[in-house]
């Protein structure tokens, strides 16, 4: 396995995997209707091959195979763990149509011409280099193939991130995630993104706006169980003093009881909703 993206590598293939399988169903259950938007986009025939970039888990990856019980789906990440995972739910759900291979998707020898459609669900925000990354994707398209990815609006716009993170900051100045940098907010920049694309060779390039709830618990004490073991959460409170970590943990607790609502923690989230083919 060839990997250029080694810090990536090393945060989802570690530390960083290793918790989110750890809490796989809660992650999985954060923002189901953008999971549900993408499936829509990709317009997946009963017999079509799919390849799914960043699957994680496999959340997206056997949603994908259901849509085509006479087709495939492969789906590639960084992450052995969540592979793992993947690889137990999928068998446990006797998904026979589908297959996970660890893979770094910016130059993985993709068989050419194969597949049908592309997808990412928030995975293609981590590239080093993203127009090679998306060049390596649709060699993989036959011609007309499609592309559909969600990646994460402005860091203004996504309260479940802006919320927690003023909340952990306790008084400090944080610097904001640049847009365009690998990470949460890498395709952020809808201008940069379209030219990433066009710089790739796809066409028929377009950007849907969705604004959509982050859940996050069934109340403050869940959600905060939950939230706690966030890598931002642990980030961010590694430098302070034991006082200085109690008083960021309270604050996280007051944020989450602040968004309680019937349905559950809540927060606003904004996404983009892309669309390409290839040529």
């Amino acid at each position: 396995m060839t990997i250029v993206n080694v810090e990536m590598a090393a945060a989802w293939d570690g530390a960083e995997g290793e918790q989110w399988v750890a809490q796989a169903d809660r992650y999985e259950a954060t923002g189901t209707r953008y999971g549900e938007a993408l499936l829509r986009a990709a317009a997946v025939g009963p017999a079509d091959t799919i390849l799914d970039v960043g699957c994680g888990t496999g959340r997206s990856t056997l949603e994908l195979a259901r849509l085509a019980p006479s087709g495939s789906v492969l789906g590639v990440d960084l992450s052995a763990k969540m592979l793992e995972r993947a690889r137990t739910v999928a068998q446990r759900e006797g998904l026979t149509n589908v297959a996970f291979e660890q893979a770094d998707a910016q130059v993985h020898s993709f068989p050419e011409a194969t597949f049908d459609v592309a997808v990412s669900e928030f995975g293609a925000m981590f590239f080093a280099d993203p127009v090679a990354a998306f060049a390596n994707i649709r060699r993989s398209l036959r011609p007309g193939g499609r592309l559909a990815v969600l990646a994460w609006c402005e860091f203004a716009d996504n309260e479940w991130i802006t919320a927690l993170r003023d909340a952990l900051a306790v008084g400090r100045g944080l610097p904001t995630p640049a847009a365009g940098a690998p990470g949460p907010f890498g395709l952020a920049d809808r201008d940069n993104t379209e030219g990433i694309l066009a710089a790739a060779g796809f066409g028929h390039i377009g950007f849907e706006r969705l604004e959509e709830p982050i859940f996050l618990g069934a109340d403050a004490d869940d959600a905060f169980s939950f939230v706690s073991t966030f890598g931002m959460t642990r980030g961010l409170t590694h430098d302070l003093d034991d006082a200085g970590r109690a008083a960021a943990m309270e604050a996280l607790h007051a944020c989450l009881r602040a968004h309680e609502t019937s349905a559950g923690v809540l927060f606003g989230g904004s996404a983009w909703l892309v669309r390409a083919a290839r040529p």
